[in-house]
C-alpha cells in the first residue's frame, strides 16, 4: 500500500464538494486520458540501474500515468477484496506490497518535481491530481470488504512466520483504522470530503508561499548597499542576479542561505529590516498569495477529521502513532528546554546591546533584524571568529567528499559520480553509485544543491525507488534537495558551517532510504514515525563537527591548505554561539504547531494572525526573536507531513546527542562495533521493529534526555527533564 500513503502528501487547488471516488478513481472518466505507448513511464526503463527517464519525461505525460496507475492499484485492490478463498499474509497483505507499481513511480517523480522544479504545467496538474489521489486512497483504505481481509489476519498475527510479517500486519491494520475503516458510512464520507479538500488546501498554501517568496527581490544597487559585505557572498548575488534575469547586479533572495547570511553580514541596518521583513512576511501581506485563511480551514478541517476518529483533537489523533505517544509527553520535553533557552537569550540580549551600543547603536533595544549582525559581531569579538575566515575551508564539494569519507569510515560504502550516464531534471543535479566495500550496487544517490526559482525553499531527501524485496529486489533511488546560493562559473559554492550541517544532515536521511535492509517496501527505508525519521539525519550531523573529518576536508578552496589549527580551534570554541536563540526559534514554531493542533474550541474561519501572537505571548517569546517558521509559511505544517510534528526534530535530538554519545564512549567516533548496530537497527531497519526498539538495540538502552541540554550548552542544573 506504498502509493496510497503518498496521497497524504499530494496537494491540490479544487473546489470543496466532494468528488466521487468511482468517478475520479476511472481514467477513463477524464477527458484528457490518453494511454500513449510514447509515454516514458508505461515503458521499461531503459536509463542505467533502470533510473527514471528524467531525459523523456514531460509534463504531459503524468495525468495519463496517474490515472492509469490508479486504474491498475484499484483493480489489484478490487481483486484482493472480492477473492473467495480465506484471507492469508500472502494473498492478502503480500498482494497489496506488490499492487500500485506504476502509481509508485509517477507518484514518485512527479512530486519532487512540484517541490525541486516545478512550472506552470507542473502545477496545474498538481492542483488537479492531488484530490484525486486522496479519493483514491480513501477507496482503499475506507473498502469494508478489504479490512475484513486484513483484520482477519490481523487477529491472527502471532502465527505469521517472520517478526517482520507481524510488523506489517500490524502497521497496515493500523494505518486502516487511523484511516476510519472502523466509521460508518456517513462518517467515512465526510472523510472523504475533508482529505480532498485538505489536499487542494495544501497545494495552495504551497504555491502561494513559493510565489510569494519568488516576488521578493533585493537589489543592492549601490556601493553603500554592499559595504562590508564579503567577496564570497557578492558572487553569490552575482550570480542569483543572473538567474533573476537581472545580470551585472547584486541580488538578495529569500532562500534562507542569501537571506540569513545578509542580516548576519550587512552592517546597513535599512536594508537588514527590508530583507528581514520580506523574510518573514511570506505568506502575511494580505496579498494574493495571502496564506493565513488557508492555514485556519486546513486546522478546522484536522480537527475534524480527528473528533470523528474519536481522538481530543488533531494532535492526540497525529501522537498516537508516535514514539511520543501524548501532547503531555512532548509537552514536558519542549517545556524542559524553553526555559533554559530563553534565559540564555535574555542574557544574549543585554550583552549584544552592550556590545551594538559600543559600536555607536542609538537603540535602546535591539530589534530582530539586529539580532543576527549582532551574534556575529559578537561571535568575531569573543572567538576572534568571522564568517569570512570560516567559510573558504567550507566549499560544496569538500564537504560532499566530507559526507561521503565518513560513510565511508562507518559503513565501507563507495560513491562514483557518474556525470552523464544517468538522465537528470534540471543540469545543476548530479548523480553517484553507492556500493559496499566489495563493489556491490546499493542504490543510486541524486544530490540537487542550488535554490532556483522552480524550486521550493529548504531541504529535503525524497526517493524515485525504495527498497524493495517483494517487486524484484529494488535498489534505493534516493535525491537530497537543497537550496544554497550558487557561486558564479568557474568560483567555488562556499558554504557556512550551518550550511554545511544541513548538507549532512539530509545525507543521513539518504543514507536511512540507500541503507533499508527489510523486506517488504512500506516499512522500507524512512517509513519510520516522524520522531524518529530524524534521528538517522541528526546524529550524522555530529560527525562534521569532529576534528578528524575538518582536519581532512576544511580545505582553503583556492589554495588547497589545510585549516590552520588556531582557526579550527576557535571553530570548536564557537560551535554553541547564540544557542539560545537557534533554540527559541525553533521552539517557538514547535509550541505553537502544538498550541493551534490541540485547540478544538478554535472556531471556524478563526484569525491564524491573532493566534500565533497570543500563543506566543502566553509563553514569554522575546521579542527580539519571530518563529523560526511562521504559520504563513510553515510548509512542514501545512504542506508536509509535520503537523503537530514539528517537535520531532527536538524528540529525534534527545536521541542523536545520546546516540553519538555511543561512538565517543568507545574513544572512537567509527568504532566499527557500534557504527554496525546503528546501520542494523537504525539505518538498515526501516520499519520493521518499534522505533523505541530499534534505539534500544543500537544503544543497550533507553536515551538520556540530560544529553540534549548539554549538547546545545544550555544545562546548568536549574532545569528537569524526566525523560521520554
Amino acid at each position: 500500500m506504498k502509493s496510497v500513503a503518498l496521497a497524504a502528501v499530494c496537494a491540490a487547488l479544487l473546489p470543496t464538494s466532494f468528488l466521487p471516488v468511482a468517478a475520479l478513481a476511472n481514467p477513463t472518466a477524464n477527458p484528457d486520458f490518453v494511454q500513449s505507448l510514447s509515454n516514458p513511464f508505461f515503458e521499461p526503463s531503459t536509463a542505467r540501474h533502470g533510473a527514471p527517464a528524467f531525459d523523456r519525461i514531460k509534463p504531459e505525460h503524468f495525468r495519463p500515468a496517474f490515472y492509469e496507475g490508479m486504474r491498475q492499484q484499484k483493480a489489484e485492490m478490487n481483486a484482493i477484496a472480492n477473492q473467495k478463498a480465506a484471507p492469508t499474509f500472502d494473498n492478502t497483505i503480500l498482494a497489496m506490497e506488490r499492487s500500485g507499481q506504476l502509481l509508485d513511480r509517477v507518484s514518485a517523480v512527479f512530486f519532487n518535481m512540484t517541490s525541486a522544479n516545478s512550472s506552470p504545467q507542473i502545477r496545474t496538474i498538481q492542483r488537479e491530481i492531488g484530490p484525486v489521489l486522496a479519493a483514491h486512497s480513501d477507496s482503499i483504505s475506507l473498502d469494508p470488504k478489504l479490512f475484513a481481509r486484513v483484520e482477519a489476519i490481523y487477529a491472527k498475527r502471532a502465527q505469521l512466520r517472520t517478526p517482520e510479517q507481524r510488523r506489517l500486519v500490524e502497521r497496515v491494520y493500523r494505518g486502516f483504522v487511523r484511516s476510519g475503516a472502523r466509521l460508518d458510512e456517513a462518517q467515512k464520507t465526510r472523510i472523504g470530503q475533508i482529505n480532498q479538500r485538505l489536499s487542494s488546501l495544501s497545494t495552495d498554501f504551497s504555491q502561494k508561499v513559493l510565489a510569494d517568496t519568488n516576488q521578493f527581490t533585493l537589489v543592492l544597487e549601490t556601493e553603500a548597499d554592499r559595504a562590508g559585505l564579503p567577496a564570497f557572498f557578492l558572487d553569490a548575488a552575482l550570480e542569483a542576479g543572473r538567474a533573476r534575469g537581472m545580470p551585472g547586479k547584486h541580488v538578495v533572495t529569500l532562500s534562507r542561505s542569501s537571506v540569513e547570511t545578509f542580516l548576519q553580514l550587512s552592517p546597513n541596518r535599512a536594508l537588514r529590516e527590508q530583507a528581514w521583513r520580506g523574510w518573514i512576511l511570506r505568506g502575511d501581506n494580505n496579498d494574493g498569495e495571502d496564506t493565513k485563511a488557508i492555514t485556519s480551514e486546513i486546522v478546522s478541517l484536522r480537527q475534524e477529521r480527528a473528533a470523528i476518529l474519536g481522538y481530543a483533537h488533531h494532535a492526540a489523533f497525529t501522537l498516537d502513532d508516535t514514539m511520543a505517544k501524548t501532547p503531555d509527553n512532548v509537552a514536558k520535553l519542549l517545556n524542559g528546554v524553553w526555559e533554559p533557552a530563553k534565559a540564555a537569550v535574555e542574557r544574549d540580549a543585554r550583552d549584544y546591546l552592550a556590545l551594538a551600543k559600543s559600536q555607536g547603536f542609538a537603540g535602546d533595544r535591539l530589534e530582530p533584524w539586529d539580532w543576527r549582525y549582532y551574534a556575529e559581531q559578537m561571535r568575531r569579538s569573543r572567538y576572534s571568529l568571522n564568517e569570512d575566515e570560516v567559510k573558504p575551508y567550507f566549499s560544496l564539494d569538500a564537504m560532499l567528499n566530507a559526507q561521503f569519507w565518513v560513510a565511508n569510515q562507518l559503513f565501507g560504502l563507495t560513491f562514483k559520480e557518474i556525470t552523464g550516464q544517468v538522465p537528470v531534471y534540471h543540469p545543476d543535479v548530479r548523480v553517484w553509485e553507492v556500493a559496499e566495500a566489495d563493489g556491490r550496487l546499493i542504490g543510486l544517490f541524486y544530490g540537487d544543491f542550488f535554490s532556483r526559482e522552480s524550486k521550493q525553499g529548504g531541504a529535503w531527501m525524497s526517493s524515485y525507488q525504495i527498497q524493495d524485496r517483494v517487486n524484484g529486489n529494488q535498489k534505493p533511488m534516493v535525491v537530497n534537495v537543497l537550496n544554497y546560493t550558487k557561486a558564479p562559473a568557474g568560483k567555488p559554492t562556499l558554504l557556512s558551517y550551518d550550511d554545511a550541517e544541513t548538507l549532512f544532515h539530509e545525507f543521513g536521511h539518504g543514507l536511512h532510504g540507500l541503507l533499508s535492509n527489510v523486506t517488504y517496501p512500506s516499512l522500507a527505508g524512512t517509513s519510520v514515525s516522524r520522531d524518529f525519521v530524524e534521528f538517522p539525519a541528526q546524529v550524522y550531523e555530529h560527525w562534521l563537527g569532529q576534528r578528524q573529518v575538518l582536519e581532512k576536508f576544511a580545505r582553503h578552496s583556492e589554495t588547497g591548505a589545510a585549516m590552520p589549527k588556531d582557526l579550527l580551534d576557535k571553530l570548536m570554541a564557537a560551535r554553541n554561539h547564540d544557542q539560545g536563540f537557534a533554540t527559541v526559534e525553533f521552539l517557538a514554531s514547535a509550541l505553537v504547531d502544538m498550541d493551534v493542533h490541540s485547540r478544538p474550541d478554535l472556531p471556524r474561519g478563526f484569525d491564524m494572525g491573532a493566534f500565533e501572537k497570543e500563543s506566543l505571548a502566553r509563553v514569554g517569546m522575546p521579542r527580539e526573536i519571530v518563529m523560526r517558521h511562521r504559520p504563513t509559511h510553515f510548509g512542514h505544517i501545512f504542506a508536509g507531513g509535520y503537523s503537530a510534528g514539528y517537535y520531532s526534530y527536538m524528540w529525534s535530538e534527545v536521541l542523536d546527542a545520546d546516540g553519538f554519545r555511543a561512538f565517543t564512549e568507545t574513544g572512537n567516533i567509527f568504532d566499527k562495533a557500534t557504527a554496525q548496530r546503528l546501520r542494523t537497527f537504525v539505518y538498515g531497519g526501516g520499519n520493521s521493529r518499534d522505533p523505541a526498539d530499534a534505539y534500544r538495540q543500537f544503544r543497550g538502552r533507553d536515551p538520556d534526555p540530560k544529553a540534549l541540554l548539554e549538547l546545545r550548552g544550555l544545562a546548568d542544573g536549574t532545569s528537569q527533564n524526566d525523560g521520554l
